[in-house]
């Protein structure tokens, strides 16, 4: 391990709960296995308390930190200045002090979309088919078309609390990008299997199947995937959701959520170290 020393770029995750996290484990071994002088800690802030942490964390001058639940919107009043894609969100999940200003960034959909092209999935001009309009379905919405979707189906409850902010971030995503993006009733299952049919990508962007409730499955049944139609669910715990299993029978190329994950971390690191992280190194460690 790197000795702490006078000069050591502190660097965290903001959130409540943060025990789970795997993050500090991740960022501290790419950075030992690079020989950087920085440490990652995790601190367990509520939105009651992040003014306050913000405010101390700005005054030590860290390099920046990450934001978790349930801190990702309410960060936005202590910043200085978000990245066009935090903008478009309306979230941040990491943070970088820039010459003692604090810049937002939101880096899930740049870590989703990595993933895709890690799957050697095209989305340019095509059309994608995503589930849920929370968090990382607006981030995965965001960076989708931002690097290039054609058409994107989004379907929601159209009781959910989050309709009117999706509506609003549809409307700037369509100006902004060109992207043709649709707001769809769950309840619509003829309207599914359209757009699964005219779509190379499916995304379940919401929590269904995750465990324990590891029966949830946000597709009625395994007929409405195709062989050409690509499975990726934000889940990974359990490994194999329901959905990726009918994938599979189906013939669907299938990934769940941990690449998601290491990639938006990797990108927080190299915004805070410019350097890229050893992904192979940090695999490796999380695998043991």
């Amino acid at each position: 391990m790197i000795p702490i020393t006078g000069q050591t770029q502190l660097t965290g995750l903001l959130g409540s709960p943060v025990k789970h996290s795997i993050s500090p484990m991740m960022h501290n071994t790419g950075f030992q296995a690079l020989r950087l002088d920085f440490v990652y800690l995790c601190f367990d802030v509520n939105e009651g308390t992040l003014k306050d942490a913000v405010k101390g964390l700005r005054a030590l001058g860290v390099k920046g930190f990450n934001l978790t639940m349930p801190n990702k919107n309410k960060i936005l009043d202590y910043l200085d200045d978000l990245s066009p894609a935090a903008g478009l969100i309306g979230a941040v999940n990491t943070v970088e002090n820039r010459d003692g200003k604090l810049v937002g960034h939101n880096t899930d959909g740049i870590g989703f979309m990595r993933a895709v092209r890690e799957q050697e999935i095209d989305v340019r001009g095509k059309s994608i088919t995503l589930m849920g309009i929370g968090g990382a379905a607006t981030a995965i919405c965001t960076q989708a078309a931002l690097d290039g979707a054609g058409k994107i189906d989004v379907y929601a409850r159209m009781t959910s609390r989050f309709l009117p902010r999706m509506k609003d971030l549809i409307g700037r995503l369509e100006k902004e990008t060109g992207c043709a993006i649709c707001l769809c009733d769950n309840e619509d299952k003829d309207g599914l299997k359209r757009s699964l049919e005219d779509s190379v990508l499916v995304v379940n962007a919401t929590s269904v199947g995750m465990a324990p409730d590891e029966d949830g499955c946000i597709l009625p049944g395994k007929d409405f995937l195709h062989e050409g139609l690509a499975v990726g669910d934000i889940v990974y715990n359990p490994w194999e959701t329901k959905l990726l299993r009918m994938a599979k029978e189906m013939g669907c190329k299938g990934f769940n959520g941990y690449a998601m994950l290491l990639y938006q971390g990797a990108e927080a690191f190299r915004i805070w170290t410019g350097r890229e992280m050893p992904m192979e190194v940090v695999r490796e460690r999380l695998g043991k």
